[in-house]
């Protein structure tokens, strides 16, 4: 695969063109100016990217990206590192919250694993065929010890998620959603996340999947020593990826990039996915044109992020699953955005007077 730089070149931003059109018809549409609120810039986003006033996301997918953290030995997680593997078999059999979801919102499930320890044998499960082996390691290392992984390996990570768009994006998808599982994840996420933002562990560091106040506090002395002892550059997307990040991060990074150059919308889910967003801004800013984010999260560090992206979230229910669950119940509004953009009559189509 041709260099990583050579790639996001290819990156441009949504057209502001289309976009001024799809806004002057929400302009003629029959009711007071904006009257639907958020609804509208979903839309006008859509044609935005897909520089037209007839924006297509019916076939839609999420992609699961799975990967073990080696910052799980440092005790930061309520459950044990084995879950990992054992939630991509449950994936595979359609039981997880993103089946469920996925399925209410007519999406397609691929999971990916971009980096956990225990070889995977599918064969025999439902949804063999959705799974794909992109290894970049057997889990990243403990970054309270040292670099999670080296910048090589970061790179590698990124190229599994452009590799992984690109597939499905060649196969007619539409609309990406990203997804995550692994252990100890939101530890790495949350560090992406201070170093991206500039904000304070305080500000930025949660719970989890549920741990308790020890278990918190060994949480944040954990990232403040990685980010003391390794360093990470803000300036430099991979070495930030690289010193305190995951390998599912960067995949999930790596297919924002790959979808904002092939000019198709990505709807991002919680903590995880928005950190590897973050990833992939610090590589190309432009990426935010195509990206909504599908919810804020439980986790106090995710409203953090997506400000710092510029993002406001479809729903705020104080989810805390991820998966890609967020994504999956805000594509039912993005759905309804696009109806009424499309089908509802203009003021000249209803017979009814316009504003004076």
């Amino acid at each position: 695969m041709r260099d990583l730089k050579q790639l996001i070149q290819n990156i441009t931003p949504a057209s502001s063109r289309w976009k001024a059109q799809a806004e002057a018809r929400t302009a003629r549409l029959v009711m007071p100016p904006r009257a639907l609120g958020r609804l509208h810039p979903i839309v006008e986003q859509l044609c935005a990217i897909d520089e037209t006033l007839s924006p297509d996301i019916s076939r839609r997918a999420f992609v699961v990206m799975a990967a073990d953290h080696g910052i799980a030995a440092e005790g930061v997680s309520a459950f044990p590192q084995a879950v990992t593997g054992e939630m991509i078999r449950c994936f595979l059999n359609g039981g997880a919250g993103i089946n469920v979801l996925a399925r209410h919102a007519g999406a397609d499930v691929f999971v990916v694993d971009a980096g956990i320890v225990p070889d995977l044998d599918p064969t025999g499960l439902p949804g063999a065929d959705h799974f794909r082996v992109r290894k970049v390691g057997r889990g990243t290392a403990n970054f309270a010890r040292g670099p999670a992984m080296s910048r090589q390996e970061a790179r590698a990570a990124v190229l599994v998620g452009w590799a992984e768009a690109t597939q499905l994006i060649d196969e007619g998808y539409r609309l990406l959603g990203t997804g995550d599982m692994g252990i100890a994840n939101t530890t790495a996420a949350t560090a992406v996340g201070v170093v991206l933002t500039g904000c304070s562990l305080e500000e930025m560091v949660g719970r989890g999947t549920g741990i308790d106040d020890a278990g918190l506090q060994r949480k944040r002395a954990a990232i403040e020593k990685g980010i003391r002892l390794n360093r990470p550059d803000p300036g430099d997307g991979l070495d930030v990826l690289a010193k305190v990040g995951g390998f599912e991060i960067g995949a999930i990074a790596g297919l924002i990039l790959a979808a904002a150059a092939a000019r198709r919308p990505v709807v991002i889910d919680g903590l995880i996915s928005t950190a590897g967003a973050l990833v992939a801004w610090a590589l190309c800013p432009t990426v935010t044109d195509y990206l909504f984010a599908g919810h804020c999260g439980q986790e106090q560090g995710h409203r953090h992020m997506l400000a710092r992206l510029g993002l406001e979230p479809i729903l705020n229910l104080g989810l805390r699953l991820g998966e890609g669950t967020g994504g999956a119940l805000a594509l039912p509004v993005m759905d309804a955005a696009l109806r009424i953009f499309s089908e509802m009559h203009t003021f000249e189509e209803a017979g009814v007077s316009g504003p004076a």
